[in-house]
C-alpha cells in the first residue's frame, strides 16, 4: 500500500480501535494508584470507537466524519487528546485526494499540534510525548510501510521512556496509559495497512435494560416526554445530496421539539431532540432518508432528566448551573444546592461531549456555569464549552467533589457579571481541601493490597485497615486542626460512617462535623475540609 484512500483510512481507523479494544483493560491495569479507578483504556476505546461508523465517498470526507464522530465521543483527558489527534489528521488531508507517505506524515503532525494545543498545560511523558516522538522518528520516511514501522518503534521506545519524565509513573512502577492507548492504537493501524482483518473482540453481550416499572404506571402521566436519538442516512432517492439543506430538517425539529442537537457530517444526521410524539418525528424525518439507529426512552425512567422539561416552561434564564457527580445521594446535593443539571459521571465513569451539550441545553441559560468535578473531566468539559454557540458557558476548573461543592455553595449571582461570578467561583474552590479514601486493589511501594489509602490530589497520604481508620489518619495529615468545617461523603460501601463522625467529633471539638450519604463508588469516603 503506497497511498490511503478513503476505503483504507476507515479500515486503519476500525482496526486500531479493535486493537485498543482487545487490551484495554492492561490500559485501565496501568493506573498510577493501585486503587480501582483506572478507565484511560475505556475512554480511548470509547472515544475512537465513536469514529467508527464514519461515512462518506472522499478520505477527507471519511476523514472528517471520523473527526466528528470522536468529537462527541470523547471521554476523560486522553480520550479528549485522542480526538484532537484525528481532528488535526483530517485538517491535514482535508484537500488529499489520496494520500501518500509525505502527505499522511503532514496530517500526523498537524495532529500533534492540534493534540498539544487541546492541553492548557500540556506534560511531557504523556499521551502527547509518545505521539509527538513518534512522529518526529517517522518523517521522511520513503513509504507507508516505513513510515508505520518507525512510528510504532518510537512509539514503544517513547513509552518506556515516559517514568524517567513523570516521577509518578517511576514511583508506580508503570509507563503512561494514555501512551499505551496508543500504541495499541497504532499497531492496529500498522495491520489494517498489511491487508489484516481487524481483530474480532470478543466482547460480552450486553444485558438488557433494567426499567423501573414503578416509575410509570397505568395511572402515570406523560410529563417529561421522550428523549429521542436516531442517525439518518440521507438518501439519494428522496433528496439532492449535492445541493441539499439540512436546516429544512433542523427547523422543523426546532419548531416541533425541545432540547435539540443536530449536526451534519456527509449524509449521515445525527439528532437528540425531546418530544411527546416521537412516532410523528420519525415519519417527518424518514422522508429524507432511513435510520441507521434508533433510540427512543421515556424520560420519567431517566434520572437526570427528572426536572428538565418543567425548566424549560419557565423560559431562559440569565445563570444556569451544570455539575458532574456519582452516587444518588451526591447528585440530590448538587441539585439541592442549585445545579439544574447534574451529569451521572465520575472516576472510572468519565461523561462524554456530547452529554455535556445536552446539559447546556437542558438548562436554557444565557450564562451556563460548569463544575466538572474531576480532573480527568475538565478537558471534556472545556471541548464542549469551546464547540457549543448557544450560551456563554464558563467551566470552574474543579477537580474534586469537594472544591466543586464548596464553590457552588458561594454561587452568588448577584456578584456582578459573568467574569466576576466565574472569578469568586475559581476562588471559593482554591480554598478547599478534599481527601479521598479508596481500598488498595494490589501492593504498591509501601502500601499493601487490601489496605484502606488516604489520598490527597496525586499523593497517598495515609493508610489504615479500615475505611474509617484510614479518614481519621487523613484529616490528620490534612491538619483538619485548623479547619472550621469538616463534611464527610460516605459512599456506597461505607462500613460505619455514624461512628466515623462521632470519633471526628471528638478528635475536632472546634470544628462542625457533617455526615452526608453521598453513595459514590470507588471511594468509601470523601473529606471535605473549609
Amino acid at each position: 500500500m503506497d497511498r490511503i484512500g478513503a476505503n483504507l483510512y476507515l479500515n486503519l481507523i476500525r482496526s486500531g480501535a479493535a486493537r485498543l479494544g482487545l487490551h484495554r483493560q492492561e490500559v485501565n491495569d496501568l493506573n498510577v494508584f493501585p486503587i480501582p479507578d483506572g478507565d484511560t483504556g475505556d475512554n480511548m476505546y470509547m472515544t475512537i470507537q465513536a469514529g467508527c461508523n464514519a461515512a462518506g465517498n472522499t478520505l477527507p470526507e471519511v476523514a472528517k466524519a471520523v473527526s466528528a464522530g470522536m468529537l462527541m465521543g470523547a471521554r476523560g483527558n486522553s480520550g479528549v487528546i485522542l480526538s484532537r489527534m484525528f481532528a488535526g489528521l483530517a485538517k491535514g488531508l482535508a484537500d488529499v485526494k489520496e494520500a501518500d507517505v509525505k502527505a499522511f506524515s503532514r496530517a500526523m503532525q498537524a495532529g500533534v499540534e492540534e493534540s498539544y494545543h487541546a492541553v492548557s498545560e500540556p506534560v511531557e511523558g504523556t499521551i502527547l510525548t509518545v505521539l509527538r516522538e513518534g512522529v518526529a522518528a517517522a518523517a521522511g520516511s520513503k513509504d507507508l510501510d516505513e513510515y508505520f514501522d518507525l512510528l510504532i518503534s518510537a512509539m514503544d521506545l517513547s513509552l518506556q521512556h515516559t517514568p524517567e519524565l513523570l516521577d509518578v509513573l517511576k514511583k508506580a512502577g508503570v509507563v503512561d496509559s494514555g501512551g499505551a492507548g496508543l500504541l495499541y492504537i497504532a499497531e492496529g493501524m500498522r495491520a489494517a495497512l498489511h491487508g489484516e482483518a481487524a481483530e474480532v473482540l470478543d466482547e460480552a453481550v450486553p444485558t438488557a435494560q433494567q426499567v423501573d416499572l414503578d416509575a410509570f404506571t397505568e395511572d402515570s402521566v406523560l410529563e417529561f416526554g421522550y428523549c429521542t436519538e436516531f442517525l439518518l442516512r440521507l438518501q439519494r432517492s428522496k433528496v439532492d445530496l449535492d445541493t441539499f439543506d439540512e436546516t429544512v430538517i433542523s427547523d422543523w425539529l426546532a419548531q416541533n421539539g425541545e432540547s435539540l442537537v443536530f449536526f451534519r457530517d456527509g449524509s449521515i444526521i445525527k439528532v437528540h431532540v425531546h418530544t411527546h410524539t416521537p412516532g410523528e418525528i420519525l415519519n417527518h424525518c424518514q422522508q429524507y432518508g432511513e435510520f441507521l439507529t434508533i433510540k427512543v426512552e421515556n424520560m420519567t425512567l431517566q434520572h437526570h432528566e427528572n426536572h428538565m422539561d418543567e425548566r424549560f416552561k419557565q423560559g431562559r434564564k440569565a445563570f444556569g448551573v451544570v455539575a458532574v457527580a456519582s452516587g444518588a445521594g451526591l447528585v440530590g446535593t448538587f441539585q439541592e444546592l442549585g445545579a439544574d443539571e447534574v451529569i451521572e459521571g465520575g472516576q472510572t465513569m468519565n461523561p462524554p461531549v456530547e452529554r455535556f451539550i445536552e446539559a447546556f441545553d437542558a438548562v436554557s441559560a444565557d450564562t451556563v456555569f460548569v463544575f466538572p468535578n474531576n480532573g480527568n473531566i475538565l478537558l471534556t468539559a472545556r471541548q464542549a464549552a469551546e464547540i457549543y454557540d448557544k450560551a456563554d458557558i464558563r467551566v470552574i476548573p474543579t477537580k474534586t467533589l469537594g472544591e466543586g461543592y464548596y464553590a457552588l455553595a458561594n454561587l452568588d449571582t448577584e456578584a456582578g457579571d459573568a467574569d466576576a461570578i466565574a472569578a469568586a467561583l475559581a476562588e471559593a474552590a482554591g480554598e478547599v481541601a478534599t481527601g479521598l479514601v479508596s481500598r488498595a486493589i494490589r501492593d504498591s511501594g509501601p502500601f499493601h493490597e487490601g489496605e484502606y489509602l488516604g489520598i490527597r490530589g496525586k499523593e497517598i497520604l495515609t493508610a489504615g485497615k479500615t475505611p474509617e481508620a484510614a479518614v481519621l489518619s487523613l484529616a490528620e495529615a490534612m491538619d483538619a486542626a485548623s479547619r472550621d468545617v469538616i463534611l464527610i461523603f460516605a459512599g456506597a460501601d461505607a462500613a460505619d460512617p455514624d461512628r466515623l463522625q462521632a470519633d471526628l467529633t471528638a478528635q475536632y471539638p472546634r470544628a462542625e462535623v457533617i455526615l452526608q450519604s453521598g453513595g459514590q463508588p470507588v471511594y468509601e469516603y470523601i473529606l471535605v475540609l473549609f
